[in-house]
């Protein structure tokens, strides 16, 4: 008698990148994971538990064959070269390329189907769109909205991915450069005169710099800048990278809960 095969779940993944791990901790499907990205952060237990086998735009191939993953997953067009190596080394590979809040809850979806935990990603995309619905709401109360420049590198500028402005509206504010956010490459976003900051007059500078620290000395130190609303009322803030960065649950509970208190205290500031 022939014996029948069983379909199984992916049991040996690598995560290129840092919202396909903290997703499948949050899943509690960790113990999946064989491999990970060097910049991950989040969840820190992630860094103590798991190889580093890869940065964004290159990778350990050699090693992560060694792992014999069943599944890899990377984001973005920006890893299609090591995706394309690793195809040809014969893995299995699944990028996702979400650039919007709803396309990130929908990646969680799709990742948790494909680890067999369909209703632990339904229970989680429901606990994080109803928190972004409170903060919806709790920013429907303010009395204005200001306008918000966030800054995700300083050297050329350039201004927040389709994610960032949509949760900054979230928050409560205008993004300042909401015809540049659609576009998913950095070099797209650049914005090319520093003037026409000034020219739109941001009540609020969030400075989010990918993989260095925000100084908020250099933006007020540059030329013309100290007549934008922002720098006279000291409004430049940092979120750190990792919190917003990332197109997963960090950006969807840590960042966006952080532009709303930012947006909050500005509130408190204006009430006249």
């Amino acid at each position: 008698m022939n014996n029948i095969l069983t379909a199984r779940y992916p049991e040996r993944i690598v995560c290129l990148t840092e919202e396909s791990t903290e997703t499948l901790y949050l899943l509690g499907e960790q113990d999946r994971i064989v491999g990970i990205s060097g910049f991950t952060v989040r969840p820190p237990q992630a860094r103590r538990e798991k190889p580093k086998v890869s940065a964004f735009l290159s990778a350990k191939t050699d090693r992560i064959i060694d792992l014999k993953p069943d599944l890899v997953i990377g984001f973005s067009d920006l890893q299609a070269d090591i995706a394309a190596e690793l195809i040809k080394r014969g893995l299995n590979v699944l990028v996702f390329n979400h650039r919007s809040v709803q396309e990130i809850l929908d990646m969680i979806l799709t990742l948790s189907s494909i680890v067999g935990a369909t209703e632990k990603g339904q229970a989680l995309t429901t606990d994080l769109q109803s928190k972004l619905n409170a903060i919806q709401q709790s920013a429907g109360r303010f009395h204005r909205r200001p306008v918000l420049y966030f800054e995700e590198w300083d050297d050329p500028l350039i201004s927040g991915i389709q994610w960032v402005s949509e949760l900054v509206k979230i928050a409560g504010g205008d993004e300042c450069f909401p015809e540049l956010s659609g576009q998913s490459l950095g070099k797209d976003r650049i914005i090319a005169d520093p003037n026409e900051v000034i020219q739109r007059n941001p009540d609020i500078i969030v400075g989010s710099w990918c993989g260095k620290k925000f100084r908020p000395e250099k933006v007020a130190a540059r030329t013309g800048w100290d007549k934008i609303s922002a720098v006279r009322n000291n409004q430049l803030h940092e979120i750190k990278s990792v919190n917003i960065l990332q197109p997963g649950p960090a950006a969807l509970t840590d960042g966006v809960n952080e532009l709303h208190n930012i947006i909050k205290n500005w509130q408190a500031t204006n009430e006249n």
